[in-house]
């Protein structure tokens, strides 16, 4: 039996991680569940289903909300809050792996706790690396914990590489490629894309994902940011990881190795089948839940170069990946609120990246940083992200 604690129940990655669990009672048990304040309702009837033992929620609040939704059939559960509230989740002793479903910079404390403990990261939190990765993965290798990414893209890159460490691989590794499906807006011209609005941003044509991600998609930010998780995560050279555009998001990465071989990982584009191979991993187990790719219906593989003229965010991020300080968490952090004015209505789509490069420009970076330096970094660039934006939006 395999136990695991999932922070973001309630979200995509989270209701989909729940749906694999679900096909498989006998092999792997919720220990803990962790949920914003949107879905109460939800994470009750994820509490009845799953009887976890801890449950945590933003506030205290919340706690009386859950416990009037529950009942007094689950009187004795613990419900805890907070920041403290997300850690015990992710540190519960009797979890050997943490499935990171929570969107943004929410994630990176709890699953800081986690690796401390030496636990398996099922990671689909892209912010944690991309915003402390220069503190996140010493960390992993000090408490010998151990990350799976989620992320389709690392996930296949993980398999492409045999789940191996990156010193078994390294003089073999010749690049990445990293898939993008290009977003609703691939075929757009410049001047479409100028006047894009949010409901157009939040059409992606291949998956079924939460708005903040959407919209990373729609300007290739969330490509970006996978550079920078990759480069830490398999321990590469940024200027190795090549993004190519694949739009029919069926090839989902690949890595070419020293002798001209590429070996990529392929499947329809469904977030279970990252999911189920991280909760299972190193075994490969049979599931009824992820649906299956059918080579002979496969009549078009396409793949492109990207644009950075038309998508300026992805060239930011992929000049930031070489940085070894705390220049990405100020670009993740940027980008967060930017996106979150965007959703509101107070930005346009192509000024986003400008805004972006405003707060990176005011920043005097901290070279190698540990975890308080990148949580200094991140406050400041929501700060400042947020003063600079007030005052165009006035």
């Amino acid at each position: 039996m395999k136990h695991i604690s999932l922070l973001g129940s309630t979200g995509s990655i989270g209701t989909q991680t729940l749906d694999v669990v679900e096909s498989h009672p006998d092999s792997i048990n919720v220990v803990a569940l962790a949920a914003g304040s949107k879905s109460i309702k939800l994470l009750a009837d994820q509490i009845r289903k799953f009887s976890p033992e801890l449950v945590s929620v933003p506030g205290k609040p919340d706690i009386a909300l859950l416990r009037e939704a529950l009942g007094a059939e689950h009187k004795r559960l613990e419900i805890v809050c907070g920041d403290e509230g997300l850690e015990a989740v992710a540190t519960h002793s009797k979890v050997e792996t943490v499935v990171t479903g929570v969107v943004g910079f929410l994630g990176l404390k709890p699953t800081a706790a986690a690796i401390r403990k030496g636990k398996r990261i099922a990671l689909a939190n892209k912010e944690t690396l991309v915003a402390a990765g220069a503190a996140i993965m010493p960390m992993v290798r000090e408490f010998n914990a151990q990350i799976v990414p989620v992320d389709s893209e690392h996930s296949a890159i993980f398999q492409s590489l045999g789940g191996r460490k990156a010193a078994d691989y390294k003089k073999e590794l010749a690049k990445i490629w990293l898939t993008a499906s290009g977003g609703p807006f691939r075929t757009w011209s410049l001047e479409q894309i100028r006047n894009a609005t949010v409901d157009d941003a939040l059409k992606h044509p291949n998956w079924a994902m939460g708005p903040k991600i959407t919209i990373d998609s729609s300007t290739l930010m969330n490509k970006g940011l996978e550079v920078i998780e990759a480069r830490w995560l398999f321990d590469v050279d940024p200027a190795s990881i090549n993004v190519v555009i694949h739009p029919q998001s069926i090839l989902h990465s690949a890595v070419e190795f020293v002798d001209g071989s590429i070996v990529g990982q392929m499947g329809v584009p469904d977030m279970r089948l990252p999911i189920h191979y991280a909760l299972f991993f190193p075994d490969r187990v049979h599931s009824d839940k992820v649906p299956r790719l059918n080579l002979l219906e496969m009549h078009e593989l396409t793949f492109e170069k990207p644009d950075i003229t038309r998508f300026p965010c992805l060239a930011i991020a992929q000049r930031i990946a070489a940085e070894n300080n705390t220049l990405p968490c100020v670009l993740n952090a940027a980008n967060e609120v930017v996106v979150d004015f965007f959703l509101q209505g107070f930005v346009k789509f192509y000024d986003m990246a400008a805004q972006i490069e405003r707060v990176l420009e005011r920043h005097k970076p901290v070279e190698k940083p540990n975890l308080d330096d990148i949580l200094d970094a991140d406050q400041w660039a929501r700060r400042e992200a947020v003063q600079l934006l007030s005052a165009v939006r006035h």
